[in-house]
């Protein structure tokens, strides 16, 4: 499988298909001054293609990861995003990274390591960036699994591809736990926070997972072609996860390294970022009322 292998993926530049009423809902917040239609929809504002040169690109020769492509959202992460894609292509593996609007050089560094880039023209926020990334996976690829991989630093090349493995056994989704060992560190209580939004997310749910909010997924197509992301802030996660632990699917965890870095933490705000989850998770939980 390549980034380039149906004919429409050959041209340089290309919109993409509207991402629906999800994203119009996702921006509202963020860009009231864009004009949109009776949908909600942004007019004039969709997402743009752009392919990495010849030279940049991996092409010809089938590898052992031919099947997966890897989405990868990026807000202002140039100092750190070169280097992450480049791992993931020199493994052999065809990246997808979605630009959200970033103000610094992301663009040219994600062209530089030689994924195929979309842009937004505005910011739509981790929901509404994955969501475009998906899209994009499965218009422009053949890919039968799609992953989507952190742009800071913190996911771990080895585990996607043990996590790879692992869905070609037949499972329908691979979730990434930070709690199935030992190997991740990280304060007492941001792992209390994170335990407890991840107990509120299993109530009334099929699949008992152990780390809710663990950002690198594994899943197939099928799964990628049914998502349909409408939140905004972290509560985009809790949203995602109903969907991908939803009945009939199957589903397993895997356990993964998350590697909290300084550049990571300066950027993140880890124990915020857990309260927000909490929250956010908490809210969809009153405002859904668990499954049906």
């Amino acid at each position: 499988m390549s980034v380039a292998c149906n004919e429409e993926c050959q041209l340089a530049t290309r919109s993409l298909p509207s991402a629906g009423p999800a994203h119009g809902r996702a921006t509202a917040s963020r860009s009231s001054a864009h004009q949109r239609d009776d949908h909600g929809q942004l007019l004039g504002a969709q997402p743009q293609l752009h392919l990495a040169t010849t030279d940049q690109r991996q092409e010809g020769a089938r590898g052992p990861y031919d099947d997966t492509v890897v989405v990868v959202r990026v807000y202002n992460e140039a100092q750190v995003v070169r280097g992450v894609i480049s791992e993931l292509v020199q493994a052999g593996l065809s990246v997808i990274a979605v630009d959200d609007a970033s103000t610094d050089s992301s663009a040219q560094e994600i062209d530089a390591a030689g994924a195929l880039r979309i842009s937004h023209p505005v910011n739509l926020g981790a929901g509404g960036a994955l969501q475009t990334g998906y899209e994009a996976a499965l218009r422009f690829t053949d890919a039968r699994y799609i992953a989507c991989f952190d742009a800071d630093g913190q996911h771990q090349l080895g585990d996607l591809l043990a996590m790879v493995e692992r869905i070609r056994e037949g499972w329908d989704v691979v979730m990434g736990s930070r709690f199935l060992d030992s190997k991740t560190q990280m304060s007492p209580l941001r792992r209390i926070i994170l335990r407890l939004a991840t107990r509120i997310m299993n109530r009334r749910s099929g699949t008992q997972l152990t780390d809710a909010h663990n950002g690198l997924r594994l899943i197939t197509r099928d799964v990628a072609a049914r998502i349909r992301l409408s939140r905004t802030g972290m509560a985009y996660a809790s949203e995602l996860e109903e969907q991908l632990t939803g009945p009939g699917l199957r589903v397993v965890e895997h356990p993964v390294h998350i590697l909290y870095t300084d550049y990571s933490r300066a950027k993140g705000q880890p124990l915020l970022n857990s309260v927000n989850i909490l929250a956010d998770t908490i809210a969809h939980r009153i405002s859904h009322g668990g499954r049906s």
